[in-house]
């Protein structure tokens, strides 16, 4: 769209919170509703992004230019009035969590069981979500008591923050890996790290994948995105 904006500003509002305004008028969501952030620090980055896109009035911006709007819209239009889908969707990547799958071949099962151990041991200390981990693709039933604790732990977050996990559990296929994002257990670059494990152990030995590298960077991306948006989110 054509940017009809000169300036783009952060202001607290008298109601609370805080609300960016375009030359005056406040940002609105698709559906008429001004945009509010629960923080200074997240109104003033996302007033930054508007302010840089489409370069100047007259240029053409897309939404792709204000990540942080779209995720913080995406929690105030869509789960902030029933946030239980959202929790519901989540909680169930914990039935098929990536760190419970361990390959067949023994070097690498050996590998994923040092580096993912660690984090099935904290979601159990945690959250007292103890997994059931297997080998080769088969679905394992994992213990209803895990389940719901894990469940538990997803429904304790914020709208702004599930928001956040939406976006972090699909790239990463493990709930157990977007809840330690989300508590700083790891950050964005080590959970992509432990996410694409498998990958990058097959790369080793087949050379790389043009495509599934680019898959794999805007995954990254998007859990940089996460990590600032949830920092942003709780200053």
């Amino acid at each position: 769209m054509k940017r009809f904006w000169d300036h783009a500003v952060a202001v607290p509002r008298p109601e609370g919170g805080h609300a960016v305004l375009l030359d005056g008028r406040p940002l609105r969501l698709p559906g008429g509703a001004p945009l509010v952030t629960p923080s200074a620090r997240l109104a003033e980055a996302i007033a930054a992004e508007w302010q840089e896109a489409g370069g100047a009035k007259g240029g053409e911006m897309s939404m792709d230019q204000v990540p942080l709007t779209r995720l913080l819209g995406t929690a105030q239009d869509r789960i902030t009035p029933d946030p239980s889908a959202m929790v519901e969707g989540l909680a169930k990547y914990a039935e098929t969590d990536l760190l419970c799958y361990r390959a067949e071949n023994p070097d690498l099962a050996e590998l994923q069981a040092r580096e993912w151990q660690a984090l099935l041991d904290w979601a159990d200390a945690t959250f007292g979500a103890p997994l059931t981990v297997t080998a080769g693709l088969m679905p394992v039933t994992q213990p209803e008591a895990s389940l719901s604790a894990l469940r538990a732990a997803v429904e304790a977050h914020r709208a702004e923050e599930l928001a956040a996990l939406g976006l972090a559990a699909p790239g990463l296929g493990s709930l157990v890996l977007a809840l330690a994002l989300s508590a700083g257990r790891v950050d964005a670059a080590e959970a992509h790290r432990l996410a694409v494990l498998d990958e990058a152990y097959q790369e080793q030995r087949w050379g790389e994948d043009p495509e599934a590298l680019q898959r794999r960077a805007r995954i990254a991306a998007d859990l940089a995105l996460v990590e600032r948006f949830l920092a942003l989110v709780r200053s």
